[in-house]
């Protein structure tokens, strides 16, 4: 079914490359989708492999001036990026709630006021970070690698992107962005911010599409001296085996399942509810989540207990509204999925102890999900 779009749709039709607003080379345009309502929010551009080009060469030209500026100077462009990340951080985290679903007042202050700070910490580091430091007869040089390939993750759209983007330009590489896809319009706002505090052309692209055009392109391109990625671990095995063509250096942050291991000695009314908690932050999309909870076995239906009670103590609804725990999650792909692994584990045998696989009473759009009684699910 194809999502409706409001008159207030955010368009966002040019990409940023060279410091300046530019229209892609191509004509496609991608709907950013709102996780509560499912209507079209935003559109931004979908870029091809000769955008990227572009922003590449851009990146280049930029980073022997860049790469030699003063410490200092480096610093104030942080430093003033970071202030006005701050400035804007309700206007943030209202597109962030609405893109992935996470509740306004914990939105405001980790998926926006978070980043804001990293920016920041990144001028301060600066300050004391030895770039040259003499050990026995040996001197160590730290140099900017070059152009840097940053592809970053939904599920903390902006926090990933500073994550990447703020050690890139404090240690003198310049960068080339391709955000998500589905959740991407705070980007757009990073390089608005960019250019009005003056960062020189060249040293911040933005270029927006799918992996497999924008980012393989990214990956390829023979003048991207790094690629940094956070995503899967399909896409990510790809970036590897891409970027091994060229022998590029390759940080990657790829997905996973966290075990949360309770011992016998623990305090188990405090561990397990914590590790609920822990498990549905951010409804659950985050690396770090506690997704699987090992307990001794003879104590398997004390934990099973307490997990169900804490479960069904959350509350779910309208991320906006600011009084609910849990929102949806971000997209119907990652609803789908999700569901699809409570039916299997049921299928295969897992005592469903509460919630299930429909839509939460008093809710009939959105993408949230696996809710009866309970406004998350728990397979003991």
């Amino acid at each position: 079914m194809e999502a409706k779009a409001k008159s207030d749709v955010k368009i966002n039709d040019k990409l940023y490359i060279n410091g300046t607003w530019v229209k892609s080379n191509g004509t496609g345009m991608i709907d950013v989708i709102n996780s509560t309502t499912e209507e079209v929010m935003g559109r931004i551009p979908e870029g091809t492999a000769e955008d990227v080009i572009a922003a590449v060469s851009a990146a280049k030209n930029a980073f022997e001036s860049w790469s030699t500026t003063s410490i200092e100077d480096r610093a104030k462009y942080l430093k003033s990026i970071s202030d006005k990340l701050a400035e804007r951080r309700d206007e943030l985290a209202d597109i962030i709630a609405n893109e992935v679903g996470m509740p306004l007042p914990m939105a405001t202050a980790v998926q926006a006021g978070m980043p804001a700070l990293i920016m920041g910490s990144y001028a301060q580091i600066l300050q004391d970070f030895k770039f040259e430091e003499k050990i026995d007869n040996a001197l160590v040089v730290k140099e900017p690698v070059g152009v840097v390939g940053a592809i970053t993750p939904w599920n903390y759209p902006l926090h990933q992107v500073v994550a990447k983007v703020a050690p890139a330009l404090a240690a003198g590489c310049t960068v080339v962005l391709k955000p998500s896809e589905v959740a991407p319009l705070t980007a757009f706002i990073l390089a608005e911010i960019c250019d009005q505090v003056g960062l020189p052309a060249g040293v911040f692209n933005l270029v927006t599409g799918y992996g497999p055009v924008v980012g393989e392109a990214i990956v390829s391109h023979p003048d991207v001296d790094m690629i940094s990625f956070t995503g899967s671990t399909r896409a990510g095995k790809r970036v590897s085996e891409v970027a091994a063509q060229a022998v590029k250096r390759v940080s990657l942050e790829l997905g996973g399942k966290s075990a949360n291991i309770i011992l016998d000695d623990a305090d188990f009314n405090k561990a397990v509810a914590s590790g609920v908690g822990s498990c549905y932050f951010n409804s659950g999309q985050t690396c770090s989540a506690l997704t699987r909870m090992l307990v001794p076995k003879s104590r398997h239906d004390e934990a099973v207990a307490i997990a169900k009670k804490t479960a069904e103590g959350f509350t779910v609804g309208d991320p906006r509204e600011g009084k609910f725990k849990l929102g949806p999650l971000v997209s119907a792909t990652q609803r789908d999925r999700v569901v699809n692994y409570i039916k299997k584990g049921i299928d295969e045998g897992a005592v469903l102890v509460t919630g299930g696989p429909e839509m939460p009473e008093g809710l009939n759009k959105g993408f949230s999900f696996a809710r009866r009684s309970s406004p998350m699910s728990i397979i003991a």
